[in-house]
């Protein structure tokens, strides 16, 4: 699969490296330009390519989000019609500045990208996960002992594509519910933030 990867700080990074490693084709950028990008290029080798932002959205079959949440709008949304695209964002005030309809609890994050990216279906994913735990508790391929990883969207196809991806690179997904519901579930300051869960606590935990 061809996958886009706006965001090439440690989650965007350390996804990259699994996603290559597992046989696909990553076209991942930043903000500053793909000929920052040279170095991790070389570490991930030849199935990465560095590009704009344009351009990895454009390159995937399937965009992965990981920016700070202020930019979401940077998220070109031609390039993405009719993809999915994983969610893997957060808001921090203190860093994204106060977003009314957040701070109220009007909505969510991932709806505001959905919002955002009309024709796109957004999936949240790897937003709980420190970038740590995902570099280094994957267990591709084993039958037991993965750490859940939630997700939430309203489109069922496009969370079992994702849940399929999470399982690819050693993980286990836990469906969180739709878009809203869901993601309140596992935003920040929910008890399943940053737990870094097996799976079957997780899914304990979300489906109280």
């Amino acid at each position: 699969m061809k996958i886009g990867i706006i965001g090439a700080g440690r989650i965007g990074s350390t996804l990259a490296a699994h996603l290559t490693r597992a046989g696909h084709d990553v076209a991942i950028a930043n903000s500053r330009g793909p000929e920052t990008l040279q170095d991790l290029i070389a570490e991930l080798g030849e199935r990465a390519q560095a590009a704009s932002v344009a351009d990895a959205a454009r390159f995937g079959d399937l965009v992965v989000v990981a920016i700070p949440f202020k930019d979401y709008r940077d998220v070109p949304t031609d390039a993405v019609a009719g993809k999915v695209v994983v969610d893997a964002m957060n808001y921090y005030p203190q860093r994204d500045g106060h977003i009314e309809q957040l701070d109220s609890g009007a909505t969510t994050s991932s709806e505001l990208l959905a919002e955002h990216l009309q024709g796109a279906f957004v999936v949240k994913a790897f937003n709980t996960i420190r970038w740590d735990v995902l570099r280094d508790a994957a267990r591709p391929g084993a039958a037991e002992g993965h750490i859940g990883i939630p997700i939430s969207g309203d489109d069922e196809a496009a969370k079992q594509e994702i849940d399929d991806l999470i399982a690819e690179i050693g993980f286990d997904g836990v469906d969180a519910g739709p878009l809203g519901a869901g993601g309140r579930k596992h935003q920040p300051g929910t008890e399943v933030y940053g737990s870094d869960l097996p799976s079957a606590e997780l899914a304990a935990k979300i489906a109280r």
